[in-house]
């Protein structure tokens, strides 16, 4: 009971303090995300536009560093890799003056390593859809789940697999300025 209780407390006043403050924020967003493409391990930032159209319309870069599991001389590694995404934002809604929710579709530009790919760029596209939950007017926690599509595949790893296709997940913090 005491616990049920301690956690009623605690949602009622992230309620309230995100609710009080119209917590939404419209501004220039910088992120943080730890992501999942397909098997692949990554981390990286993002920058956010304004939001435009009525609050509607966004566009966002981000950059990932990223680890593709593989076997090497007969151990696992993780050999660290680079990817970048540009898509637009498209609003849906938003809950209670602080959750917005939207999608995000656009390019993904892979940079493989040499040491499990022949080539030196690989270009794809990706689609999700997230959740923006909005601590105070200047940052918020995310989540995000979606596909990707690159047709990307390690060469030079024997049976030749394919890499960075497939379910994306995403979370982290955005900080926005305005």
């Amino acid at each position: 009971m005491k616990t049920i209780l301690s956690l009623l407390l605690l949602i009622n006043c992230l309620n309230f303090s995100a609710h009080g403050q119209g917590a939404i924020n419209t501004g220039t967003g910088f992120g943080f995300q730890l992501n999942q493409f397909q098997r692949d391990f990554g981390l990286g930032l993002s920058v956010t536009s304004p939001m435009l159209a009525n609050d509607n319309l966004g566009i966002r870069i981000r950059g990932n560093l990223m680890f593709y599991e593989h076997v090497k001389n007969g151990t696992t590694t993780w050999t660290p890799y680079a990817n970048m995404t540009l898509g637009l934002i498209g609003v849906g809604g938003t809950i209670a003056d602080f959750i917005r929710l939207y999608g995000e579709g656009g390019v993904v530009f892979l940079m493989p390593a040499e040491s499990f790919s022949n080539e030196d760029f690989v270009i794809g596209g990706y689609g999700l859809f997230g959740f923006e939950f909005f601590m105070d007017k200047g940052i918020n926690y995310f989540i995000e789940i979606g596909g990707v599509g690159t047709g990307a595949v390690a060469d030079k790893v024997p049976a030749e697999p394919i890499y960075s296709n497939g379910l994306v997940i995403s979370t982290g913090f955005r900080f926005y300025l305005r």
